[in-house]
C-alpha cells in the first residue's frame, strides 16, 4: 500500500515574496544553483555510504551525480544514487525546514539592508533552483524497502502538490524548468564550465550529461611525502593556467587543533605589491567556496596563490563570520608560521636556491616583517640583501664585513644603501674603490622598510650613499693650506662656483668644498637624509607614483682633491680663459645633475652644446 497521497498545500514560510527576493537579489550570482544542487546530491551519497558501512543500509553500488540537458525540454536535471526521501522526509525538509530557515534569514537581512549580499552568507540549497527556474520538480526514492518513490512540484509560488512517482532507483532527480532569461545554462560548455569551478574536488564522480568531468583526487588530500615536484607543477597549472612556473610551495596538512588541507604557491613577483596577483581559493570539504580567501589568509601573504579546504566551515559562509570568528583567526596564525618555517628551512637547506628566488619573494617578505611580530621574530635572520659585491647576504653578514670599514655615527654603525644600482652606478664605483660595499633598496616599500629595520636595531643608521651625511666619501686627512690672505684653496673654489651658479639665485642648490677619496670624479650631489625621506614618504602617501622632488633641496659637492678643479681655480683669474672656466664649471654642475638622471629637457640641450664647444678649447 502507498505511503503517498496525491495533495496540494500551500509551503511553511513566514515571507510570501521570498521566491522573488531570491531571483532578484541573487541574479548577478545565480550559477551559484549548480554547486547547491551537485552539493546536495554529494550529501545524500556521502549519508547512504555512512549507513552502509554501519550495515543499515544494502551496499549502495555506484555513487554519482549527473547533470543532465535537455534543451528541447528546456530542463536541467540532477540526478544523484544518494539516500533518496520518503514523501514525508519531502514534505519535513523541503516544504518546512529549508523554506522557513531561509524566509528566517531573509527576513533578518531586510532589517540589516544588505540583502545583496546574501550569496555565499547562508546554505541556499534546493531553493537556489528558483534563481533559474519557472517550475522546479522533485521526483525521489527513498534508499529504504517498501516505500513509494515521490514527485513534487513547485512553480515558484507557495503552493506545492505531491504524489506517488513511478522512479524505480534509488536517489534524488532535481528537474529545473529553466526560464527565457537564464537559456544559456542550457548550453553544455556553460554547466560545465561551473561545474569545473565549483565542484571539480568532490569526492564522487559528477557526471555531465553522462560523462564523469570531474577529479576525485585533488593533490591536498595526499600526504606531502606521496607528491612530487612535478605533481605539484601540474597541479599549479590546472589551478592557475596562465601562470608561470611557481618558485616553490608549501603542503599544509594539519588535524589538530583544527582540521586545514592545502597547498599554497610562491608566484614569480617582483619589484612592487601587486595584491591582485594572488588568489587562494577556498575549498569546504572538495566544494568550492571562493576564489579569494582574503579573511583566512594574513594580509601579507595574499600574493601567495593555491588552495586552502577547511572542512568544518559552514560551505557558504560570510566575510564577518571570517573576520571575526576565532577558529579562524588561529588557521591565519598558522599558516603565517607555516611560510616562516618553510623559507628558514630553504634558507639552510639549499641557500643557493633561496638566494635564487629572493628578489621574487622580497617584497611580501618585507611586508610580512613589518605587518606581522611574529613573523618578523621568525624570519629576521634570513631577511637578505643584494649588494654591490653582486653577492647576496644577510644583514648581520654585512655589519660583520664592513665593520672595520664603515664609520661608526653617534654609536651606530652606518648601512650604505643604493636605490637606484644605475642611476648611482658612479657612487657605487667610488664606494667600491675605497673597499665599501653597498646595499641595494630598490622598491617602493623599502622607503619604509628602512626605517623599520632602524627602529627594531637601533644599532644601525642606513644612509643613502647620495646623502650629506655620508662621511665616508670624504679624505679627512688632506690638509687645507691657506695663502697670504688666509684664503684656502676650497674657499676659493667655492668662490668660483658661487660667482657662477649663483646659488643665491637658486634657493634648491647648495655649494660644498670637499676632499673626496676618489680624486676621478670633480663633483656629485648629494641630498639632506632626513629631508629626502620625509619627502618621499609623504609622496607615497599622496599617491604620488613618480616620487618626491628631492632636488627641491640638494647640494652640489666639489671635489677639490679632482685635478680638473684644481686647475679651474688656478684660471680662475686669467682673463682670456674666463669663457672656459665658465663653460667647464656649468658643465661640472650639469655633469653632476646628468648622473642623477636630472638633466632634461633645455638644460641638456645646452649641455650638449656647450660639450661640443668645449672639444674645440683648451685650458
Amino acid at each position: 500500500m502507498s505511503d503517498i497521497k496525491e495533495e496540494k498545500g500551500e509551503l511553511s514560510i513566514h515571507t510570501e515574496n521570498l521566491l522573488p527576493i531570491i531571483k532578484k537579489w541573487l541574479y548577478s550570482d545565480r550559477e551559484i544553483f549548480i554547486r547547491e544542487l551537485v552539493s546536495n546530491g554529494v550529501d545524500a551519497m556521502t549519508k547512504l555510504r555512512l549507513l552502509s558501512l554501519s550495515g543499515e543500509a544494502k551496499d549502495p553500488g555506484e555513487l554519482f551525480v549527473d547533470v543532465c540537458i535537455d534543451k528541447d525540454k528546456k530542463t536541467l536535471t540532477f540526478k544523484d544514487t544518494g539516500i533518496g526521501m520518503t514523501g514525508e522526509e519531502v514534505k519535513k525538509y523541503i516544504n518546512q525546514i529549508a523554506f522557513s530557515g531561509a524566509a528566517d534569514f531573509i527576513s533578518q537581512h531586510e532589517k540589516n539592508n544588505d540583502l545583496g549580499e546574501i550569496i555565499g552568507h547562508f546554505g541556499l540549497g534546493f531553493y537556489s533552483a528558483f534563481m533559474v527556474s519557472d517550475k522546479v520538480e522533485i521526483f525521489s526514492k527513498s534508499y529504504q524497502d517498501n516505500t513509494d518513490a515521490v514527485h513534487w512540484v513547485n512553480d515558484g509560488g507557495t503552493e506545492f502538490s505531491m504524489e506517488k512517482a513511478d522512479k524505480a532507483d534509488r536517489g534524488t532527480d532535481i528537474v529545473l524548468h529553466i526560464n527565457k532569461e537564464n537559456e544559456d545554462f542550457l548550453e553544455e560548455f556553460k554547466v560545465r564550465e561551473v561545474i569545473e569551478k565549483y565542484c571539480n574536488f568532490l569526492p564522487y564522480p559528477i557526471k555531465l550529461n553522462g560523462k564523469e568531468i570531474n577529479n576525485q583526487h585533488p593533490l591536498w588530500l595526499k600526504r606531502a611525502n606521496e607528491v612530487k615536484d612535478e605533481d605539484y607543477k601540474n597541479f599549479y597549472s590546472k589551478l592557475f593556467p596562465m601562470e608561470s612556473e611557481p618558485l616553490f610551495w608549501i603542503h599544509l596538512d594539519v588535524e589538530v587543533p583544527f582540521n586545514l588541507k592545502g597547498i599554497l604557491y610562491f608566484p614569480k613577483i617582483r619589484h612592487e605589491l601587486d595584491s591582485s596577483k594572488g588568489r587562494i581559493k577556498l575549498f569546504c570539504n572538495q566544494v568550492f567556496v571562493t576564489d579569494n580567501a582574503k579573511e583566512i589568509i594574513p594580509e601579507f601573504l595574499t600574493l601567495l596563490q593555491g588552495c586552502i579546504d577547511i572542512p568544518d566551515l559552514p560551505l557558504n559562509v560570510s566575510r564577518s563570520y571570517l573576520q571575526n570568528d576565532p577558529y579562524v583567526k588561529k588557521i591565519s596564525e598558522h599558516i603565517t608560521k607555516k611560510v616562516a618555517d618553510k623559507l628558514n628551512e630553504i634558507y639552510k637547506k639549499d641557500r643557493a636556491a633561496y638566494e635564487n628566488f629572493w628578489d621574487d619573494i622580497s617584497i611580501f617578505v618585507k611586508y610580512g616583517m613589518m605587518n606581522n611580530e611574529k613573523f618578523f621574530d621568525k624570519v629576521k635572520n634570513v631577511l637578505m640583501f643584494k649588494t654591490s659585491d653582486d653577492v647576496y647576504k644577510t644583514l648581520d653578514e654585512y655589519k660583520e664585513k664592513n665593520k672595520g670599514i664603515n664609520k661608526e655615527e653617534n654609536g651606530k654603525q652606518v648601512v650604505l644603501y643604493a636605490s637606484d644600482p644605475e642611476k648611482q652606478a658612479a657612487l657605487i664605483d667610488m664606494c667600491k674603490g675605497q673597499g665599501l660595499e653597498v646595499i641595494y633598496f630598490n622598491s617602493m616599500i623599502d622607503v619604509h622598510f628602512i626605517q623599520f629595520l632602524e627602529m627594531k636595531d637601533t644599532g644601525v643608521s642606513f644612509i643613502r650613499i647620495d646623502s650629506d651625511t655620508n662621511a665616508m666619501l670624504s679624505d679627512d686627512k688632506k690638509e687645507k693650506i691657506v695663502d697670504e690672505n688666509n684664503k684656502s684653496v676650497d674657499d676659493k673654489i667655492e668662490e668660483l662656483f658661487n660667482s657662477i651658479l649663483k646659488p643665491e639665485e637658486n634657493k634648491s642648490l647648495k655649494i660644498k668644498v670637499q676632499a673626496l677619496k676618489d680624486t676621478k670624479i670633480p663633483s656629485i650631489i648629494v641630498f639632506s637624509e632626513h629631508m629626502r625621506r620625509f619627502k618621499e614618504m609623504n609622496a607615497m602617501f599622496c599617491g604620488e607614483m613618480g616620487g618626491a622632488d628631492i632636488f627641491s633641496d640638494h647640494t652640489l659637492i666639489i671635489n677639490s682633491s679632482n685635478e680638473m678643479i684644481s686647475k679651474l681655480v688656478a684660471a680662475k683669474d686669467d682673463a682670456d680663459k674666463k669663457e672656459l672656466v665658465e663653460k667647464l664649471v656649468l658643465n661640472v654642475f650639469d655633469s653632476a645633475l646628468l648622473a642623477q638622471d636630472n638633466l632634461k629637457g633645455e638644460k641638456l640641450v645646452k649641455f650638449l652644446e656647450r660639450t661640443t664647444e668645449l672639444t674645440g678649447m683648451n685650458l
